[in-house]
């Protein structure tokens, strides 16, 4: 297809004309059948709504198509509007657009949707099992569409991936605003996501998927990396200066968890990481991010202790079931260090979560034909899979949950989760590392993407960001001169690790002084000729202000507020006026549907003086917000942090707590 073919098939948004039904293509990664949970009268109006995009004289034959679809898969996704073109971030001038800033959406929304990138592309779903960008195929057309005729005076809002449509805003307005399942609370359970997800009215957008600003693993592998290198160090014995020969233990190859062979690596340990789908496996050998695959535990134990012996920096994927693993280490009595585990278990009964002791064939088909049969099976290997653990970490290891709903599942399972007191046997990764090192300091999962798609625009930014980092580490307090170099070294040495996968981005951990920093130079770049095409800004959910997770980024909240949200939604209105070029709220993110509250932005960078006013104070809100919310939490390198800022923002008054002193609670209260 040439490029004006390209541009004439997005401006016709849904054909006029049906196009010919799609092939199914068994090549790619498809998401597994859902459950079948609608009524009989759910299901007429499941295929009613879908019906609502298309005109009526195509109706008989889209009725009885849909109707197929979704008692075949579960979902209606429109397979045969899928486009014939390939979708990935191209050059941002590519793309048909009377507004930069739409433009640089449709790269964002694209690159989700690469093959390289998607876990199931076919069923517009980015990663984590059910994290989608769109509902349905229609839902993209149309969005594409409206992207490519808006402009600077409007604003396209997405309600779960459907285009409610162009609304007349102003410049200074987010392009796009978008909502991905908010639900009202007492109607977001896991089977209310599967009922009104299968009638079209709603969707799981996990954030960085359905806020299009998913990089690929790239943006895990930082955030794994530098939790990986931190918890090592925990287990360093004295004398010790570094993880070679180390052992990290955990599962997951598919979306994000995709990242963990590559992060073991670079920290300079032993990566083991199990995974069931072959296909998630072939991505990653294929992609070079494990280096040697294993089907055979016999061939795989004896592999691991050479490595170990040898000090290597080596991934090792072992193709099976993770407890079939963790028992055989068990058995073999071989020592790991650390120990995690990433598959999704926020979405444990619809291919999140495979249990031991049934084939990946299996087990999709049961999900799907014996729902309440798969559930049971799932319970028992989580119990299985708690046992391991809990003798390895008898024996030394250290084991963290990385905030994927290990701990909130297995003890739904009635796993040996459980502390007497009735608090988890181990810790969140956020509790004892992320949140009091990073969150609270003000450091979180900086991304941006160089909408030129050249490489050498990317190299330009992260020669830009490395010397903005090194000048501010020459004042900065030694509470974060750790983070501060650990980054240093990430950005040095992500040009030579090859972390793209998709769009040219890149991620680093940084402070609202950082991203500030950073983004202003871009900026400026911009405007002399340095960096060819704008930059687009964003974050992950991951972060210090955007998300309220009480079992992951807000794990480390003891003022009992982390059930709360007020964080999350106070970010994305914060955010909208303050000048992103989109925002999104979500009902959902890595921990499950039900179980957070994320707010999401993007922000691009065009080298303009209205660009440069808006980076200044969206970013500057987008991080202190969490802080001021953390240090009221009395979280001390909050209150640290922000009593800092406040001295470089003479604007910025926060509210800061006093400190009672224990001895007086105990005195005064009494049980």
């Amino acid at each position: 297809m040439t490029l004006e073919e390209f541009r004439k098939d997005i401006l016709q948004g849904i054909p006029d004309e049906l196009p010919a039904p799609k092939p199914w293509d068994p090549s790619v990664n498809h998401a597994p059948k859902r459950k079948k949970i609608l009524t009989l009268e759910e299901k007429k109006l499941a295929v009613k709504n879908a019906l609502r995009y298309f005109p009526t004289k195509h109706h008989a034959v889209l009725a009885e198509e849909f109707a197929r679809e979704l008692e075949e898969y579960g979902r209606i996704y429109m397979y045969r509007f899928r486009p014939d073109y390939k979708i990935y971030a191209r050059s941002i001038n590519d793309f048909p657009h009377k507004s930069v800033q739409a433009a640089s959406i449709m790269l964002m929304l694209s690159n989700n949707l690469d093959y390289a990138v998607a876990q199931h592309p076919h069923e517009l779903i980015t990663y984590g099992g059910n994290g989608a960008v769109f509902q349905n195929w229609a839902q993209y057309r149309l969005t594409m569409k409206y992207l490519a005729e808006m402009t600077d005076e409007q604003t396209l809002v997405l309600y779960s991936g459907h285009p409610m449509g162009l609304f007349p805003s102003h410049p200074d307005a987010p392009r796009v605003v978008v909502t991905n399942g908010m639900m009202i609370p007492n109607y977001s359970s896991k089977d209310d996501w599967e009922r009104y997800n299968a009638l079209g009215v709603t969707q799981y957008g996990q954030m960085t998927a359905g806020s299009f600003m998913y990089i690929g693993p790239q943006g895990i592998v930082h955030g794994t990396t530098i939790t990986v290198m931190n918890a090592g160090r925990k287990q360093m014995k004295p004398g010790e200066t570094d993880l070679r020969g180390k052992i990290f233990v955990s599962s997951g190859l598919g979306g994000m968890s995709g990242a963990q062979p590559k992060a073991a690596v670079v920290a300079g340990m032993v990566g083991v990481i199990a995974e069931i789908n072959p296909k998630a496996v072939e991505v990653r050998h294929g992609q070079k991010w494990v280096d040697e695959v294993y089907s055979s535990l016999d061939e795989l134990i004896p592999r691991i202790r050479e490595a170990s012996a040898n000090k290597e920096a080596v991934s090792l994927a072992y193709h099976g079931n993770i407890v079939d693993l963790w028992e055989r280490l068990v058995e073999e009595n071989i020592h790991v260090d650390l120990g995690s585990d990433q598959t999704s278990l926020h979405n444990p009964f619809s291919g999140g979560y495979y249990p031991v002791g049934l084939s990946f064939e299996e087990a999709n088909r049961m999900m799907a034909e014996q729902p309440e049969l798969f559930k049971e099976k799932v319970y028992e290997s989580l119990r299985r899979h708690v046992n391991a653990i809990n003798k390895m970490t008898e024996r030394g290891m250290y084991f963290f949950d990385y905030g994927n709903a290990f701990l909130l599942e297995s003890s739904r399972a009635g796993a040996d989760i459980l502390k007497p007191n009735g608090d988890f046997r181990y810790p969140s990764y956020v509790q004892d590392i992320m949140g009091p090192m990073f969150f609270d300091y003000g450091f979180g999962p900086f991304r941006w993407v160089c909408t030129s798609s050249d490489p050498k625009d990317l190299a330009t930014t992260d020669a830009i960001a490395l010397e903005v980092l090194e000048e501010i580490a020459k004042n900065a307090p030694a509470e974060i001169m750790g983070q501060l170099q650990d980054n240093i070294h990430w950005i040095r040495e992500a040009g030579k690790n090859n972390l793209v996968v998709g769009s040219q981005a890149r991620i680093l951990y940084a402070d609202a002084e950082g991203r500030i920093k950073i983004a202003a130079a871009f900026n400026k770049a911009i405007r002399d000729g340095r960096i060819s095409a704008p930059v687009v800004l964003g974050r992950d959910h991951h972060d210090v202000s955007g998300t309220d997770s009480p079992y992951r980024e807000t794990s480390n909240i003891y003022d009992g507020s982390r059930f709360t949200a007020d964080m999350a939604i106070h970010n994305v209105i914060g955010d909208a006026f303050r000048g992103a070029t989109w925002v999104s709220i979500h009902n959902g993110g890595g921990v499950g549907w039900g179980e957070v509250i994320n707010g999401g932005f993007g922000l691009t960078l065009d080298g303009s003086d209205a660009a440069d006013r808006r980076l200044h104070m969206m970013l500057h809100w987008d991080v202190n917000n969490g802080i001021a919310r953390r240090s009221w939490a009395r979280n001390s390198g909050a209150m640290l942090a922000i009593k800092r800022e406040m001295e470089r923002t003479p604007l910025l008054k926060v509210t800061l707590p006093n400190i009672a002193d224990d001895s007086l609670i105990d005195k005064v209260v009494k049980g």
